[in-house]
């Protein structure tokens, strides 16, 4: 079944990347369905108002309930046969990781609920989180002004693990975080650039000694930049990294 994923928004325009590359491509092979929706289209006053001032005092607004409630019944109810996966990014969710893209992949619907401002009424979230799966999940630990960009880059590492959105699906296996490890670098022609030279182990058409190469590539790579990430392959491996021919 073609993955689903519907976006509600009050700047629909910020969405227009997904028009693009791989992702633009997969929604007009069929791979993807996308639809962006205006929050404000379910708003019940001439001036469209999305939000007010919070209760208990503070600084900033809250987005309301209403339009929020109106919008996501509508669209949650919009592809009878399947059950929406809602998600919604903001700085106080989940890490969003390789493998939250890999189980979110497996979805066939993604309904992406985007705040502005202070955040969205949390009764909103009470309401459909009893009624739909429902994750919040941050990209880092850093505040963006709204969850769409965050939408952008959660729709393109789920939408390539898609099957047919990346032409050479190999290439997923010897990414960043696949496995826990960091990849390795990688070379093209030509073979001397700027007196810098290629490993000669990429040019010596040795298959096995170019993955070792790569192994060890990686898990240094990743103990200098991640050593966090390190420390949980090596739990996985059974801190064995003297059985990858590598010492720390």
């Amino acid at each position: 079944m073609t993955l689903r994923l519907d976006v509600v928004t009050i700047f629909p325009d910020y969405l227009a990347p997904l028009e693009l590359s791989l992702i633009g491509r997969a929604r007009r092979e069929g791979l993807l369905e996308v639809h962006v929706h205006d929050l404000r289209d379910w708003t019940a006053d001439r001036h469209r108002t999305v939000d007010d001032t919070p209760y208990g005092g503070g600084a900033g607004m809250v987005m309301r309930p209403e339009p929020w409630g109106a919008a996501l019944d509508e669209v949650c109810r919009s592809a009878p046969g399947r059950t929406p996966h809602l998600v919604v990014p903001g700085p106080g969710g989940d890490p969003f990781t390789q493998a939250t893209a890999h189980r979110l992949a497996t979805q066939d619907w993604l309904v992406f609920v985007c705040g502005r401002y202070e955040g969205i009424d949390e009764r909103v979230f009470e309401e459909f989180g009893a009624r739909y799966p429902l994750s919040v999940l941050s990209l880092g630990d850093y505040v963006l002004n709204g969850g769409e960009v965050a939408v952008l880059a959660m729709t393109e590492a789920v939408a390539r693990l898609v099957p047919g959105v990346i032409g050479n699906e190999a290439s997923l296996d010897e990414e960043s975080h696949t496995g826990g490890l960091l990849e390795y670098p990688v070379y093209t022609k030509p073979p001397v650039w700027r007196g810098r030279e290629v490993p000669p182990v990429l040019l010596s058409g040795h298959h096995g000694q170019i993955a070792a190469w790569r192994q060890k590539q990686r898990l240094e790579r990743t103990a200098r930049r991640r050593p966090d990430l390190l420390e949980g392959y090596l739990d996985g491996q059974g801190g064995t990294a003297a059985a990858e021919g590598w010492d720390a």
